[in-house]
């Protein structure tokens, strides 16, 4: 009992270490004048060599088939999103409007798979959808809107990594290796096209390859293993508040008074659905939770 307890808690703590380095994008993004496929490619290619590293010291074998390649896909969409999110809008629009990927996948295993949602999950929708639409009341601009509605798609493609973990021959650590030299790949062309590489640029590139994807992702992975998904989600929910927090202390970027409405809502839709579904006999309903 005692060692199960031991390990929970040590899920618990690696959890909480990986939202932590996740939470460092917004600053990190902001402080690089490249591309945003510039920018994705290079912190790509610097967590694909950690995960490589990882590879050859665990012996972990690399999986390649279409449930494998369809979470890449999906996973290298939400990070190229995500940047491209970050650098049109505020970074609290574009990391809470991603963090409303649970209620995708209400939508997704309702309109997919065929598993209908219960009043629950359409209470948690009809929260996130409200507080979605706070988000854009504050976007007066063509860049600002385009880089909400970017925001939401990669809450809908984070989404898709979910579901995709779910079908049978997928390996997140292959996806998760894959997506990377495919953002490296594909950003390589707009990173030698840039002309300016200021070492504030290049730490911040490095720091994210190195933490916020290698070894956040990294950390998640084994913490997940022994903690539940709700109690996971919940601990998660430090990156969307302390994501926005380092961006406004470093960088002097505040989101508008109705996207923090709209973070609210947001934020509390999504925790609440958590807490709800996590209550016992509530997955015993049926539906999509």
């Amino acid at each position: 009992m005692r060692r199960e307890a031991a390990q929970a808690e040590d899920g618990r703590k690696k959890v909480l270490a990986a939202a932590l380095m996740f939470s460092i994008s917004g600053v990190c993004v902001k402080l690089i004048p490249w591309s945003p496929l510039a920018i994705n490619g290079a912190r790509g290619a610097v967590g694909a060599l950690v995960m490589g590293l990882w590879f050859a010291g665990t012996g972990h074998r690399f999986r390649l088939n279409g449930a494998v390649l369809t979470g890449a896909l999906a996973l290298c969409l939400t990070n190229i999103l995500y940047v491209f999110s970050t650098k049109l809008t505020t970074a609290a629009n574009a990391i809470l409007l991603q963090y409303t990927s649970p209620i995708f996948v209400v939508l997704l295993l309702w309109l997919g798979f065929g598993k209908r949602p219960r009043r629950l999950d359409l209470t948690a929708c009809f929260f996130v959808f409200c507080g979605i639409l706070f988000f854009f009341f504050d976007s007066l601009t063509a860049d600002s809107l385009l880089g909400n509605f970017l925001g939401l798609a990669s809450g809908l493609t984070y989404a898709g990594v979910f579901l995709v973990n779910l079908l049978p021959g997928a390996d997140s650590m292959s996806s998760f290796l894959l997506a990377q030299l495919m953002g490296a790949a594909l950003g390589a062309p707009f990173l030698l096209g840039e002309r300016s590489f200021p070492p504030a640029a290049l730490a911040a590139a490095a720091l994210m390859g190195v933490f916020q994807i290698g070894l956040g992702f990294l950390l998640l992975s084994q913490g997940l293993a022994v903690t539940p998904a709700v109690t996971a989600n919940l601990i998660c929910a430090v990156e969307p508040i302390l994501n926005p927090t380092l961006v406004a202390l470093l960088c002097g970027e505040r989101p508008g008074r109705f996207a923090l409405v709209g973070a609210v809502i947001v934020l509390a839709g999504v925790i609440g659905y958590n807490v709800m579904n996590g209550r016992p006999g509530a997955r015993g309903q049926g539906g999509a939770g």
